[in-house]
Parts: structure tokens; C-alpha cells; sequence
């Protein structure tokens, strides 16, 4: 009985240790990821060839449509609680919601000012107040930031299958 439990100490610890762990699926989920570097891919493999500018997406979608594209833009800013979202300048003072397919993977909450390449289904909606303020939330923003949403918001949100952060 004895080596049993002496196994058991072992194992125990072994074993919450690694369910702790997650696969390496090219994301970097640390606390301690704001000395890391946020670059890398993110999602499924992609390249970055044949990729279009940020600021070409609104010509191409009318309220309701969707696209399956390829974008590179300037990152603005990431959910600073998971680095579930993230948002990419469109070139003319707004930016489009990127959030990842079946919440698969996140990117580094570092990553605001990098490049992000993207592949995925880009479409021109209405954000409801709740995500804006969730989003706000989720950003950091004063709750005074928040309490001022008080208007939906209509925009391209992006749901990304694969992102390369240059």
C-alpha cells in the first residue's frame, strides 16, 4: 500500500500539471506574453499571397452579404482578457471585428500596431449593444466608456479561419 500511495503522489501532481497544458496550436495564451513577440500564425496554416487591403473590404460588401477573403491590416486593438477578438484598422477611422472560427484559437493580447493576414468570411452587420459593450469591457475601456454606447453600430465583423500576425 505504501508504494501505492508514494505512486499516487507522483502521478497526481503529474497529472494536473498536464491538463493544464494545452496542444500547440500556435497560440500563446501566457500571462506573460506582453514581453513575448506576437508574431507567428494563429488558427489554420495560411499564406499571406493574394491578400487584399483592409480598406477594399467595404467597397466589396453590402449590408448582409459576406465574402470569403483574404485581408491584411494594422491590428488596433485585442481583447485584453483571452485575445478572443481583435480589431483592424480599415483605413478610413473605423475598424472591423475580427473574431475566430468556433473560438478555436486567440491571438497575443500584445498584438495591437503588428499586421494581421486573415482568411475568412468578412460581412457587413449590425453590432448590438451588448457586444459593443461587451467588447468595450473586454478592452479595458473606464465604465463610464461603456455607459456612453448607447447606439448600435453598423460594421464589417470578420470571422477568421487562420491569421498571421507579421
Amino acid at each position: 500500500m505504501k508504494v501505492i500511495g508514494k505512486i499516487l503522489c507522483v502521478l497526481i501532481p503529474l497529472a494536473l500539471i498536464s491538463c493544464n497544458t494545452t496542444a500547440d496550436s500556435g497560440t500563446n495564451t501566457s500571462d506573460s506574453e506582453s514581453d513575448a513577440s506576437p508574431t507567428g500564425f494563429f488558427g489554420e496554416k495560411i499564406t499571406d499571397e493574394g491578400a487584399i487591403d483592409a480598406s477594399e473590404l467595404l467597397t466589396m460588401l453590402q449590408e448582409g452579404d459576406s465574402v470569403f477573403v483574404k485581408v491584411r491590416g494594422t491590428i488596433n486593438e485585442c481583447c485584453q482578457k483571452k485575445g478572443c477578438w481583435m480589431d483592424v484598422d480599415l483605413g478610413n477611422g473605423k475598424s472591423m471585428v475580427v473574431r475566430f472560427k468556433d473560438y478555436e484559437f486567440f491571438v497575443p493580447k500584445n498584438a495591437a500596431g503588428y499586421t494581421a493576414i486573415m482568411e475568412g468570411y468578412a460581412k457587413l452587420e449590425v453590432q448590438d449593444l451588448d457586444w459593443l459593450r461587451h467588447k468595450a469591457h473586454d478592452a479595458g475601456k473606464s465604465e463610464e466608456e461603456i455607459a456612453a454606447i448607447t447606439e448600435p453600430e453598423t460594421s464589417i465583423t470578420f470571422m477568421a479561419n487562420g491569421v498571421i500576425i507579421k
